[in-house]
């Protein structure tokens, strides 16, 4: 089976880093990705929030040169994590366990004029959403 994402986008939250009882360090932040399309003559916009997860070496640097608002591009694999609550009820929530993040400047993403963003933008009108 083939689980790889691929994501451009801007820290929602400071980074979070933590140790397991082995020593490896695990960070945690989210991102906003943003999307702009096209729906009859109006444009839109949708933000998806995904939360991230990284280990290693990779979790240190993450969690020392990272802060929110950086942009960020990050390749991995999408994981869903189950678990029940006290009163029983199931959840799940899906992350991004990264393989790589790269740390992007201000111009790599969001330094874009609209116009030159635009063009890097799906824009159909077959698009429901």
């Amino acid at each position: 089976m083939f689980n790889k994402v691929i994501l451009m986008g801007n820290l929602t939250r400071d980074p979070e880093v933590r140790y397991t009882p082995q020593g490896t360090s695990v960070c945690n932040f989210g991102i906003a990705v943003n999307r702009k399309y096209k729906q009859g003559d109006e444009m839109k916009e949708e933000v998806t929030f995904i939360n991230i997860v990284v280990f290693g070496k990779q979790a240190d640097s993450c969690g020392k040169y990272l802060s929110k608002g950086n942009p960020v591009l990050v390749e991995g694999r999408l994981q869903e994590q189950r678990w029940e609550t006290e009163d029983g009820q199931k959840r799940s929530k899906h992350e991004v366990v990264a393989q790589q993040v790269r740390f992007l400047s201000k111009k790599d993403s969001g330094g874009m004029n609209d116009e030159r963003a635009m063009q890097h933008d799906e824009t159909t009108d077959l698009e429901p959403f």
